[in-house]
């Protein structure tokens, strides 16, 4: 068992799709900037290509380069990108040059997707399959480790093979580039993938509902049973607050921070939340103790 250290303050981020009203990237782009002038510690958008209606929809890597830009303090990244539709390499690529351009503020947020939108199934994506995305996943991460580290690398698996290489640069972060995987609770293999990592972002099997608190303390302890290192790892709480009443969102946040949690996100389904109630929910500020 892991001395799984915690964390004292817990740090607060807006969490957004990339389709409807946030295709732009100048749009996210802005909002990041909101995201930052209100005093949120991080900004994370979805990685869709498709969705399952007629939609605008844009790229997630060009929308966090435009994010990267407007913005100076705040962690970035996709939460999440499913490896299984990413070439590593390209992703590996992409990665550190965004961690170069942000000064070192990227978090690569990854997981296995699904179909759900119909992109792996309508866009002649071969992991249209759980297992396979999974091991798809497994081996891709093994590439990000082996190409993040400037020196000659190779890989050959049953999905990927990468011949004798060296990618240079290195990610300016120190060891690494931060992984954050995400999971279904109480499915365990995500789980015990994530403790090898550096933080999760679980979720339900329902979208539309938050995890409970108690459900937080699990992942937590399951966590902490699995983790061989005594690094830092971040365990990441999803909801809403209003921003109205700092005592009202206090209650709420309070118990997911006692459970364990260190990151406390905001999602929007945009379904149930437009886009003005977003932005002013953004620039009310996070609901810190």
């Amino acid at each position: 068992m892991s001395a799984f250290p915690t964390q004292l303050i817990m740090r607060y981020a807006i969490d957004l799709p990339n389709f409807g009203p946030y295709a732009n990237p100048r749009t996210l782009a802005d909002l990041a900037r909101e995201t930052e002038d209100a005093g949120w510690d991080g900004f994370f958008i979805w990685d869709h290509i498709q969705v399952g209606w007629p939609d605008t929809v844009g790229d997630p890597w060009i929308a966090l380069t435009a994010i990267a830009c407007a913005t100076s303090r705040i962690v970035i990244g996709p939460m999440v990108t499913p490896l299984a539709r990413r070439r590593p390499a390209k992703v590996a690529r992409e990665s550190v040059s965004l961690d170069h351009l942000s000064n070192g503020r990227l978090i690569l947020g990854v997981g296995l997707g699904t179909d759900f939108f119909g992109e792996f199934a309508k866009l002649d994506e071969a992991a249209n399959d759980e297992r396979t995305r999974a091991a798809m996943l497994d081996e891709a991460l093994a590439i990000l480790l082996g190409l993040w580290t400037g020196e000659e690398f190779s890989f050959e698996g049953l999905h990927h093979k990468i011949e004798k290489t060296t990618f240079l640069p290195k990610p300016l972060q120190s060891p690494r580039i931060p992984i954050w995987t995400a999971g279904t609770w109480p499915r365990k293999r995500p789980f015990r993938r994530a403790a090898l990592f550096d933080g999760v972002f679980p979720t339900g099997a329902d979208i539309e509902r938050p995890l409970t608190p108690d459900e937080i303390r699990a992942i937590v302890a399951f966590i902490r049973d699995n983790r061989k290192t005594s690094a830092p790892f971040d365990v990441v709480a999803d909801g809403s607050t209003l921003g109205d009443s700092h005592d009202q969102d206090r209650e709420i946040i309070a118990p997911y921070e006692q459970a364990g949690a260190k990151w406390w996100v905001e999602g929007f389904l945009p379904w149930k939340t437009g886009f003005d109630a977003v932005r002013a929910r953004i620039r009310k500020g996070p609901p810190r103790a």
